[in-house]
């Protein structure tokens, strides 16, 4: 199929699952007005020179609309950047810290919700208009230590070179986590996380579409650089947006199986080659994500702390039973033939059959043959689905 007319088809799609740039915007109304309450004079965290920001799927532009009558998700973290060190906090004194101030915080703006208290974060219920859910990650700067130590592993195991391994390495923090042995004692074994690192990385592999760079640069008459990363809009991230509709809609039913959103962004961001246009974008990830997954552990590096496997999971004992693993192979199996038949060129009803089996998205034949340049008279009738036709689901 030309893929302009693939590009049509995917796009349409596209308009109905990807966020509005408004969405984008109250969510960093929202995480930047909790920066300015925790920075206010009588705050207990403003001698630490506190830090909110986002991470996940709104970093990186990539978020999608939640299903009906759930609520969008933000990521976010907290970070102290001055005055404490793991020699002289423990990873609950931090997260009571922050959590008292987020409880007074939720007080003063009406927040009806109790701030409740997840693993790694807290968690604050928004009910105005836009329903959100926050959940903010106390952390501090990881140590000079920890910081070599991750530098040493990136130039080793990511092929970065030395000046990117030092820059991302600075970002990396150091987070709580009240499941590890460690929470209540003074440890300098913290889990270490880097999400901001992360963006940088997945910002390398958006650049090597140099001429939807240049594109944006010349719409926006600015820098890349300067805009946010929703508004970069590039094929990987659009590519990424899919995939993750996908998996929502194979796994709808399923929640515990299914691949989770870091796995699918890291492989994605990896087998992106620079496309230029979604289709082809799409068609090629998928073709070459399986090859990303290492035969031995870490089977899914992070690739700015290629020590962390996102893939743990698939090997963890306690989470046998949900086969992670093979749910990731089918559904990458089942990616690759509904998206096969969404670029189908010639007929309209498969086209609109497999949106709406694999996106749950309802697309109309007329417009979909419009797209695919056919006349009225080639719209085909619904029909069954033979053995040459991609297969439903798996049974799960």
């Amino acid at each position: 199929m030309l893929p302009n007319r693939s590009n049509a088809v995917l796009k349409s799609i596209l308009e109905k699952i990807e966020l509005p740039d408004g969405a984008y915007e109250k969510a960093e109304k929202r995480y930047k007005d909790i920066g300015e309450w925790l920075h206010r004079e009588d705050s207990t965290c403003l001698e630490y020179d506190p830090l909110v920001f986002s991470q996940g799927s709104f970093r990186l532009g990539t978020a999608i609309k939640p299903d009906s009558g759930e609520e969008y998700d933000l990521d976010m973290g907290c970070n102290l950047r001055q005055g404490l060190s793991k020699d002289d906090i423990t990873q609950e004194q931090l997260k009571n810290h922050v959590g008292a101030e987020l409880e007074l915080y939720r007080k003063a703006r009406g927040i009806k919700e109790e701030l409740s208290e997840k693993k790694r974060c807290w968690r604050l219920e928004y009910a105005d208009g836009l329903s959100f859910h926050m959940d903010i990650v106390p952390c501090i700067p990881e140590s000079e230590t920890g910081r070599g130590i991750l530098k040493k592993r990136m130039v080793e195991n990511s092929r970065f070179d030395d000046e990117l391994a030092q820059n991302v390495s600075e970002l990396a923090l150091s987070i709580t986590d009240n499941t590890d042995p460690s929470y209540k004692i003074t440890t300098d074994d913290w889990r270490i996380s880097n999400p901001e690192g992360y963006a940088r990385w997945f910002e390398t592999r958006m650049k090597t579409a140099q001429s939807i760079i240049n594109e944006r640069e010349m719409s926006f008459k600015a820098s890349i650089d300067s805009l946010p990363y929703y508004q970069w809009k590039t094929p990987l991230q659009q590519a990424i947006m899919l995939l993750k509709r996908h998996r929502d809609t194979m796994f709808k039913d399923n929640e515990d199986c299914k691949p989770i959103s870091v796995i699918i962004t890291t492989l994605a961001a990896k087998a992106y080659n620079g496309e230029s246009d979604l289709a082809s974008a799409l068609t090629n990830i998928l073709s070459r994500m399986g090859d990303y997954i290492n035969g031995a552990v870490p089977l899914v590096p992070n690739p700015v702390n290629p020590a962390e496997d996102f893939a743990d999971k698939w090997y963890d004992a306690d989470s046998a039973k949900y086969k992670l693993r093979e749910s990731f192979y089918k559904w990458l199996y089942q990616a690759k033939a509904d998206f096969m038949a969404l670029c189908s060129k010639d007929d309209s009803q498969l086209v609109t059959e497999a949106a709406n089996r694999g996106l749950a998205v309802n697309l109309e034949a007329k417009s979909v043959a419009l797209a695919l340049g056919l006349s009225a008279a080639v719209i085909t009738p619904t029909k069954e689905i033979h053995t040459s036709d991609p297969k439903p689901w798996f049974n799960q």
